[in-house]
C-alpha cells in the first residue's frame, strides 16, 4: 500500500468518525427547548414539573407499599378528589399532583386498587351520553360502584425572603368510618 493510500484512508476514517460523532437523533436546540420533566429548569422558580414527578412517584410507591393495603383480601376502591391549595398563590390549580398520582396508581396498583370516577364527573358524563338522562327528563344513569376511600391532598407553603418551603400532605380517608387509612407527605424547599 502506498503512503498516499494510507493517508487517504486515514483521512476518510477521520472524516467518518467526525460525522458519526456529530450525529444526533434530536437537534441540539430540542434538548434546550424541551428539558426533561424530571429536572429543574434554572429559568424557573417555585414548584416545577420535577416536584410533580417526584411527589407523585414517591406517594404512589408509599401508598402501594402500605401493609394494610397489601394485607387486604379485597381490592380498595378509591375516588380521587382534589388538592386544597393553601399556598401564597391559592388561585392556582394544583390538582396536577393528584392527577399524576392517580395515573401512577392505575398503572402500578392493578389488583390492589380500583380507581372510581368522581360522582359529579360521572353524572356529567351520564347526562351527555346516556339516553333518558336526567337532563332529558329521565332518570340519571346507574349509580355505579360506591368507593371505599377518597384520596385528596393539601399543599401548604411557608414563604421566606429567598425561598419557599412546601409541605404536600396526601390523605386516603375511609368513607364509611371516617378513619384516615393512609397519610404521608412530601416536602420541598424552592427558590422564590
Amino acid at each position: 500500500m502506498s503512503k498516499f493510500t494510507i493517508i487517504l484512508l486515514g483521512g476518510l476514517f477521520a472524516l467518518a468518525g467526525l460525522s458519526v460523532g456529530c450525529y444526533h437523533d434530536k437537534p441540539h436546540e430540542y434538548g434546550q427547548q424541551r428539558p426533561p420533566v424530571s429536572e429543574l429548569d434554572k429559568r424557573d422558580a417555585g414548584l416545577q414539573s420535577k416536584d410533580v414527578v417526584a411527589a407523585s412517584d414517591d406517594m404512589a410507591m408509599k401508598l402501594l407499599a402500605d401493609p394494610e393495603l397489601n394485607a387486604s383480601h379485597t381490592q380498595w376502591t378509591i375516588v380521587v378528589d382534589h388538592v386544597d391549595n393553601k399556598t401564597v398563590d391559592a388561585r392556582h390549580d394544583l390538582d396536577i399532583f393528584l392527577e399524576r398520582l392517580k395515573t401512577n396508581l392505575a398503572r402500578h396498583g392493578r389488583g390492589r386498587v380500583q380507581l372510581i370516577e368522581n360522582r359529579d364527573k360521572l353524572r356529567d358524563l351520564q347526562s351527555k351520553e346516556l339516553e333518558n338522562s336526567a337532563s332529558n327528563g329521565g332518570a340519571p344513569g346507574p349509580a355505579g360502584i360506591q368507593p371505599d376511600y377518597s384520596l385528596y391532598a393539601k399543599i401548604m407553603e411557608l414563604p421566606n425572603r429567598g425561598t419557599s418551603y412546601y409541605l404536600m400532605e396526601f390523605t386516603l380517608t375511609d368513607l364509611k368510618t371516617r378513619q384516615l387509612a393512609w397519610t404521608d407527605s412530601y416536602e420541598v424547599k424552592v427558590e422564590r
